[in-house]
């Protein structure tokens, strides 16, 4: 039984180990891709005024508001045509990005 145990345990180390790579790259182009949000939404999503912070923003909301944007059922200088850049898959990512940015 400790030996079943014990390779359980290896083998998920293992298999943690190899995503860790993937996962951290995956986190990188996910940075890369938050950055382009910094000009407006401020650093890590915290505005210093005049646009909405995306740190601590919730993830439903954001894409709700990123597919409006998206669709033209939101109105906007320039969130309409940036949002159309952007995957369903790469707004999902955003979205649980800033959420989980702590705000400042």
């Amino acid at each position: 039984m400790r030996l079943k145990l014990g390779l359980a345990t290896a083998i998920g180390a293992v298999l943690i180990a190899a995503q860790a790579p993937a996962m951290a790259q995956d986190l990188s182009k996910i940075r890369y891709l938050a950055a382009n949000c910094a000009n407006c939404h401020g650093t890590d999503g915290n505005s210093v005024g005049g646009m909405v912070s995306l740190a601590g923003y919730d993830r439903a909301t954001f894409i709700k508001n990123m597919n409006a944007f998206r669709s033209g059922e939101r109105p906007a200088t320039l969130m309409h045509q940036i949002a159309k850049g952007y995957s369903d898959q790469q707004i999902a990512d955003l979205a649980a990005y800033f959420s989980a940015q702590k705000k400042k």
